[in-house]
């Protein structure tokens, strides 16, 4: 499973390509797209269409996960986000992929813990959870955030529905989900068990 991720933006985006491999999710692609200042604001939705349809064609993802906006002061930079991000969700329609949005507040929680995390604490847990050699910037570990946030519900309504499983065993992870939707911390528990293998050694994973 290939999931995109996307942090949109009108001057600059970020896109992250992640792929469950075994129990893990491991990262192919993660960038800060820059645009081009060139042209006109329209020319740049453009860019960004053409750039998301780009990364498409290349990972051949599977699903497409992209962060909602939250309002500005100023309506001009709200209203210019809006459209670049409708420019992204297009390109993944045009191709075929499903959509998925969520929240900033959503993606933070999932992947540190606090819907109030900060960027850096965000760069921080995206190259923990990914195995990365080093902090991605800031644009691109907003989209893997997005992309690892979405895999992580995902993995949560596999379970919860018991997908392939005999109905007894789906009947009793039903039941599981639901007793532990939150650990007593507030954490999601997928993002619990998450960040608790990210600290384990490699090798010791199970």
């Amino acid at each position: 499973m290939r999931i995109l991720g996307i942090d949109p933006g009108s001057v600059t985006a970020g896109a992250a390509l992640i792929e469950k491999q075994g129990r893990d999710y491991v990262c192919l692609h993660l960038e800060s797209l820059k645009l081009s200042q060139q042209g006109s604001f329209h020319q740049r939705l453009g860019e960004v269409f053409s750039r998301i349809s780009g990364l498409i064609e290349t990972y051949q993802p599977h699903e497409f996960a992209i962060e909602q906006i939250f309002m500005f002061r100023s309506p001009d930079s709200s209203l210019k986000l809006a459209q670049a991000r409708g420019a992204a969700i297009a390109a993944a329609v045009v191709k075929g992929l499903p959509v998925a949005e969520y929240m900033p507040a959503e993606v933070k929680k999932a992947v540190v813990g606090t819907g109030r995390a900060d960027k850096v604490q965000v760069q921080h847990m995206v190259k923990r959870l990914l195995n990365l050699e080093q902090d991605p910037p800031a644009d691109g570990a907003d989209a893997a955030a997005v992309a690892l946030c979405h895999a992580y519900r995902r993995s949560s309504l596999i379970v919860a529905q018991g997908e392939g499983l005999p109905p007894a065993k789906a009947e009793l992870l039903r039941q599981l989900a639901q007793s532990r939707h939150r650990s007593r911390s507030g954490q999601d528990a997928w993002t619990e068990l998450a960040m608790r293998r990210a600290r384990q050694p490699k090798g010791d994973k199970a």
